[in-house]
């Protein structure tokens, strides 16, 4: 149990004479009770390699656990409320939430007008990063992996509805990503998803491209196939590029 784990490894987070303090509502190097209390229970959650959807201990649990008043641990848990890590749970307690990075997410995407220019800086974006990786994944990739993505290709010509394809779309330049073997540029991929499934929604309204996407991935696993660098980052521009030519001009602006 998650309560019994948390005892285990009491030791880790033993009462220093700084927690001591902590509980008596001092401030220790500039730094308030409850901030350090927030950042106990935060290192207690990553020691405990706690993932969304656990529960955390009760704040009498936390209280023994980091040497702090209950009055300190309950304002250090609404403290790591507010930044959307926790969420309460009616009769279960405090859950760990990913909150905070789905509301950005959401609210970046609504809030983007996708115009030629921002499409083209979100293209950008995007050429930077799959062709940058090119030349890790054409000396690193696996022929399994090379394979395996050549079957998430194939599932675009299924979908069922634009949705399903733009999600399909997604999920092969994704796996392209995860084959760089980088933690952090597939994270900032996934961060940036509603707005590149929103381009990618909006690419497939205006013209039918089932065939014409899975093509196009089709000549970049070919390209990984052959282990051909250079073939493989002209593609992937091109295929970056291609979407360009649907979205309508923007007027003039009246320099007058």
């Amino acid at each position: 149990m998650l309560v019994q784990q948390l005892d285990e490894g009491s030791a880790i987070l033993e009462s220093s004479q700084a927690a001591r303090e902590n509980a008596a509502g001092r401030r220790i190097g500039g730094r308030s009770a409850v901030d350090m209390t927030a950042g106990q229970i935060l290192d207690l959650i990553r020691v405990r390699q706690l993932s969304v959807g656990d529960v955390l201990p009760t704040e009498r649990e936390l209280s023994e656990l980091v040497g702090a008043s209950r009055n300190t641990v309950r304002e250090a848990l609404r403290t790591i409320r507010t930044y959307g890590l926790i969420e309460p749970k009616p009769r279960v307690g405090a859950v760990l939430a990913d909150g905070q990075s789905t509301a950005i997410r959401n609210f970046f995407a609504a809030h983007m007008d996708i115009s030629r220019s921002s499409f083209a800086d979100i293209q950008g974006f995007r050429r930077i990063i799959e062709v940058g990786i090119g030349d890790h994944i054409v000396l690193h990739a696996s022929n399994e992996q090379i394979e395996a993505l050549d079957e998430i290709n194939g599932q675009i010509v299924a979908s069922r509805s634009i949705e399903e394809a733009a999600e399909n779309d997604f999920n092969f330049h994704k796996a392209l990503i995860e084959l760089s073997g980088n933690r952090m540029l597939a994270d900032m991929y996934s961060f940036l998803s509603p707005v590149i499934l929103r381009i990618m929604t909006i690419g497939k309204e205006m013209r039918p491209v089932l065939d014409d996407t899975r093509r196009a991935h089709g000549e970049i696993v070919a390209a990984l196939r052959s282990r051909d660098r250079v073939a493989y980052a002209y593609l992937v521009s091109r295929h970056l590029d291609f979407a360009l030519r649907f979205l309508p001009e923007e007027p003039a602006s009246d320099s007058q």
